[in-house]
């Protein structure tokens, strides 16, 4: 019961984060429809639970696909913020292959990580283009 409190605290938190903003991220449909897979499978695999990112991988690198292809607000169009989805881009599709490719639980969970930390870095470059940093 605990970790389920805190896991969806944790997810509370990230989505107060994202709308701490001042709803800016609202203003990227396909950024805000990433996050929403990101969150239900990072989140588990910080407890170990490995299955809902080995079942949603095609489906995040997708939803990074479709980041990569739609439009970028004004507020956030700048080559940080562009160079940063290639790479989220990259780091998805790798992991994507370690999950059909059945890699380790440890490989996974890092590589998730990295993805993790990938769209974070998109989130905190969209958030700090209004000069404030809401990190």
């Amino acid at each position: 019961m605990i970790k389920k409190l805190s896991g969806l605290l944790l997810v509370l938190l990230s989505s107060a984060q994202l709308s701490f903003a001042g709803g800016n991220i609202d203003q990227w449909p396909a950024l805000k429809a990433l996050h929403g897979v990101i969150s239900q499978t990072f989140h588990p695999s910080e407890e170990g639970n490995l299955v809902p990112v080995k079942a949603r991988a095609k489906e995040l690198y997708t939803k990074v696909q479709a980041l990569l292809k739609s439009k970028v607000p004004a507020a956030f169009n700048s080559s940080q913020v562009k160079e940063a989805v290639v790479a989220l881009e990259k780091e998805a599709k790798k992991l994507q292959v370690m999950v059909t490719e059945n890699d380790s639980d440890t490989e996974i969970k890092e590589q998730l990580s990295v993805v993790h930390d990938t769209f974070h870095e998109i989130v905190g470059l969209c958030t700090k283009e209004d000069g404030h940093d809401h990190e």
